[in-house]
This record gives structure tokens, sequence and C-alpha cells, in this order.
């Protein structure tokens, strides 16, 4: 116990004896979502373009703080899976997405540019990012889901379905590999995931309404846009009842990237002494 005590009082002196750095950086990749209309985490269709820039401080060789801006899309369709119900149901969506998100990183080794060349790392955070599904009739015209009220949402007659914001947090995770190339560059693949705090990323959650108050409310393309399984070939001309599950709302949807990052590193000012110069007792070891 008196050498942990020790230990944690010399901690705040073994931080501020490591010599700190910046990484700044972009990266290019893909996009995926998982959520109704995509029951598989890993999908083999649906993905789409994405890029981030990143910005990450480290106040030693293992631990740092992050920070990223992204942009990118997710799309998915009921036509493109393999659950029968679900391709009757005939539904898809596409959203472009915006985040910001700021977290924590962890290197498994101290990488610097005088010591290990290649770690491994995790990190978690907390972000928040901007939404807008939108879907293509039968005659590719492109029509924005929200104002549609496909589920009810905003109906007098449903006051327990509001509408759902555009803008949600997201809690981020993920990992991935750096490579110290020369004595400037990182290459890093990197996958991140997205836990949401919405289920309307594809704008399916719960139930679906009365159709014949749908169109009373909102018109025919809101009735057209719920319900599209009546543009598939064997449709039994029925349109679902009142009640009827649309979609599951016992989870949130989830996002995630994968992408080829470059980072530029560059020590700190104020440094003053290097990462293998530093004795603190086997921490960074």
């Amino acid at each position: 116990m008196k050498r942990i005590l020790i230990l944690l009082a010399l901690l705040p002196l073994c931080l501020r004896a490591q010599e700190t750095h910046h990484e700044i950086g972009l990266g290019l990749g893909v996009a995926n979502y998982y959520g109704d209309l995509q029951p598989k985490l890993f999908s083999s269709s649906g993905y789409r373009p994405h890029a981030t820039v990143v910005y990450k401080f480290f106040m030693n060789p293992r631990i740092g703080l992050r920070a990223g801006v992204s942009i990118g899309q997710v799309t998915a369709a009921d036509s493109l899976g393999k659950v029968p119900i679900n391709v009757k149901r005939n539904l898809s969506f596409t959203s472009n997405l915006f985040e910001f998100h700021g977290g924590v990183e962890f290197n498994f080794l101290p990488v610097d540019v005088l010591r290990h060349k290649v770690t491994p790392y995790v990190f978690g955070g907390i972000g928040v990012f901007y939404f807008n599904p939108f879907a293509e009739d039968a005659g590719g015209n492109k029509h924005f889901l929200r104002p549609l009220s496909t589920e009810g949402q905003g109906l007098p007659m449903y006051p327990d379905r509001k509408q759902y914001s555009l803008v949600n947090m997201s809690f981020p995770f993920g990992g991935g590999f750096k490579f110290f190339i020369g004595k400037t560059i990182f290459v890093t693949p990197e996958v991140g995931f997205r836990y949401t705090n919405t289920d309307y990323l594809d704008d399916v959650s719960k139930s679906y309404v009365n159709m014949d108050t749908l169109f009373k409310y909102k018109g025919s393309l809101a009735r057209s846009m719920s319900f599209r399984g009546n543009a598939v070939n064997n449709w039994d001309e029925n349109n679902p009842n009142y009640g009827y599950q649309r979609g599951d709302s016992k989870a949130n949807d989830w996002y995630w990237f994968t992408n080829i990052t470059v980072t530029v590193y560059f020590r700190s000012f104020g440094n003053r002494r290097p990462y293998t110069k530093t004795r603190c007792p086997g921490f960074y070891r």
C-alpha cells in the first residue's frame, strides 16, 4: 500500500517529465450503418465514402486527447436484404452524416520518434452528429422523410410519437494501428463504431399508423413512403394494419467508419527531455 501511495504521489511529476506531442491528419475510408433496414453489423452492401480530420494531443507516449470532424453517408434498403418480411416492406433510406467527436486515446506501446514505431491503440469518447434521412419514390424523385411523419410523429392523435431531432449524440469507440514512417508521419488504419441515442437514423422505429389518417394529415406522398410493399411484384394488395410492427423500437441505430488516416507528428513547445530520459518507476517501460 505504501508503494502505491508513493507511485500516485509521483505520477503527476512523471507525466510532466514526459515529452508531449501533437498529431494532425486526414483520413479517408467508408461508412456503413446497422439498424432496422440493415440487421447485420458488417454488411456486404451499403458502403459509402467517408472523410475525417483529426487532431490529437498526447500528454505522454501512451495517453492522449483527440477531437475529430467527419463527413460521410449511410444507406440501406430492404430489397438488398434476405429477411422475407422486410423485403415485402420494401423501405429504403440514405442520409448524409456530419459528426464532431472528442475522446481519449490509449497507445498500448509508447510510440514516438525515438522508440516504438508501431503500436495498436484504442479510443472512446462522446460525439454529436447531424443526419437527415431521405428516399426516392417510384419515379426516382428524392424526398426527405422526417417532414412526412411516416410513423405518425407529431400528429395529434399520436401524442406519444414526438418528431425526432436531426441532431443527436453518439458514443464513439474503436481502435487501430499506428505505423511511424520516417520522423514525422503516422499511417493509421482505424475502425470506429458509433452507438447513437436515436432509433430514427433510418426513419424506421415503431409500428405503422392508420394509412387513411396519414393521408388526411400528410398527403399521398407520406402514405406511399411509409409503406412501399405495393411496389413489390408479389404484393398481396393489403396495406399493413394500424399497430403492425414497422421497426424495432427496443434498439437504437448504429453507424461506423473505417478509414486510413495520415497524420503529421510534431513535438510540443516547452518539452524539457525526450521520452527515453524519463525515470518514472516502470510506468512506460
